[in-house]
């Protein structure tokens, strides 16, 4: 499997081109188990901890498999949080940018209006929350009728979060005859009847997870009780040093306190719970995967959707009571082939909890003295040094492949009667560029955004501010976004 290439699987010359430019260099174990499986339209079953790049493996053969041409969606996209559905709505668009592919997230505390009319225009490509996925088909404005393929994607947290009764229900409305991909880090039997009963013959695959949950994470623990657990922070983050950490509450009050209690201390962070605004919640995510500070105070919410190589610590400051969030919460280090280390805090009458965890990873996690003052003073200058270095922003990894692209505005839309082909017949006639240039088209009432690919914008741009779409001038700058 090792020694697999992207090359292997015989893809579009088109996905390949997206692969190269994300910089996707060799299949991780669970690509090379799941895309051959996926291309051949197999309903396939994946047991694969999280961090072992599961939404590349359905994500390739979706942007592979769904045809162009085809106006109404033809693939759906579940997904427990609406961090994790805009993470994957990302990651589709950027595969299958070069194939035009077009992905809309659908989800909650975001209005409804908004999301209909993305709808209602071409998208192949459906990535979204239960609860507001079934909305959509219930109000008739997600249409099912072309709908090919459906992933549920981290199927055991849906269960923890109480989703799978939604998610019944939306597979009862979808069409009978499609592929069914499920992807989860752990098979509790609520999981394994869905499968049974919704799907056909499915294939299953387990990829195994020794690498992820111990070689590449060291796992400890410090028994404290509630009123020591910040001082013990301070403490932990002087002699650990992390250049990128999450600190992991129980509550929102909690992330609250500790937040003020390390903003205070002067500790360059951010919090992250569902209390928080959706926009909000986005914003601290995107700056903590640029880097822009390096502690992340957070509830379960931001153990999925967390799509981050580089996090070196994480810190369980309360204990998960259940013991599949500890392993979500671990799985945010140690991703992708790096080294993390995985610290939790543990009080005297948690000893239940923490042993149904142990029993459940199958290792007793190694339990540590407090640090020794001295070694915290000796510590306290290179701590200082790293909190007060500006930290040097990461590049997002579509950097590449969004360089050659550049998005148009134009103020005419719907109500000018413009189409996306109106677009397409009149950029494609500019000496120079052919319909391969020609990006996703995005129409709304009154505006409309094209991406032109291949470094082709500068001269789109310049060629339509004196060329008429369908008998119109319309004004064309750069889009913002």
């Amino acid at each position: 499997m090792g020694n697999k290439s992207f090359n292997d699987f015989k893809l579009s010359e088109n996905i390949l081109r997206a692969l190269k430019s994300l910089n996707y260099e060799k299949p991780t174990d669970v690509q090379s188990k799941v895309i051959s499986l996926a291309l051949e339209k197999n309903d396939i079953v994946v047991k694969s901890q999280t961090g072992s790049g599961k939404t590349a493996a359905f994500g390739i053969p979706i942007c592979e498999m769904v045809e162009w041409e085809e106006n109404k969606p033809q693939a759906l996209i579940l997904t427990p949080t609406r961090e994790l559905a805009a993470q994957v709505k990302e990651d589709i668009t950027n595969i299958g940018r070069y194939k035009r592919i077009k992905a809309t997230a659908v989800y909650g505390k975001q209005p409804f209006d908004k999301q209909k009319s993305e709808l209602k225009q071409k998208t192949h490509v459906v990535v979204g929350t239960p609860g507001r996925v079934l909305d959509h088909i219930e109000k008739g404005t997600f249409k099912l009728e072309r709908l090919d393929y459906l992933i549920i994607d981290e199927a055991d947290e849906m269960l923890n979060m109480g989703f799978i009764d939604e998610v019944e229900a939306i597979i009862q409305k979808l069409p009978t005859n499609r592929v069914t991909m499920l992807f989860s880090a752990t098979l509790p039997e609520d999981i394994e009847n869905l499968c049974y009963k919704y799907m056909k013959q499915p294939i299953d695959i387990e990829v195994e997870a020794t690498e992820i949950t111990t070689n590449k994470i060291e796992h400890s623990l410090y028994e404290v009780n509630d009123e020591d657990k910040f001082s013990l922070l301070k403490d932990v983050t002087v002699v650990e040093n992390p250049d990128s950490c999450i600190i992991f509450c129980r509550t929102q009050e909690k992330v609250d306190g500790v937040f003020q209690q390390l903003d205070r201390s002067n500790y360059p962070c951010d919090k992250i719970h569902g209390g928080l605004f959706q926009e909000d919640r986005f914003a601290v995510m995107n700056d903590f995967k640029r880097g822009k500070f390096r502690y992340l105070v957070a509830t379960d919410v931001a153990a999925r959707g967390i799509d981050i190589e580089n996090i070196t610590h994480v810190i369980n400051f309360d204990l998960p009571l259940e013991k599949e969030s500890y392993v979500h919460r671990t799985g945010r280090t140690g991703r992708a082939g790096r080294s993390g280390k995985a610290i939790t805090f543990v009080t005297p009458y948690e000893g239940k909890f923490l042993l149904e965890i142990e029993e459940y990873i199958g290792f007793k996690i190694q339990k540590k003295e407090n640090p020794p003052k001295e070694l915290v003073l000796n510590g306290k200058d290179d701590f200082e040094e790293k909190l007060n270095t500006k930290p040097r922003l990461k590049k997002e990894r579509s950097a590449q492949l969004t360089k050659e692209i550049m998005k148009l505005y134009f103020n005419g839309g719907k109500k000018k009667k413009i189409r996306a082909v109106d677009f397409v017949g009149t950029i494609a006639k500019i000496p120079g560029v052919t319909i391969e240039d020609i990006g996703i088209i995005t129409i709304q009432e009154n505006v409309s955004y094209v991406d032109i690919l291949n470094g082709k914008g500068p001269l789109v741009l310049k060629s339509m501010r004196n060329t008429t779409v369908k008998g119109k001038l319309l004004k064309v700058h750069v889009a913002n976004k």
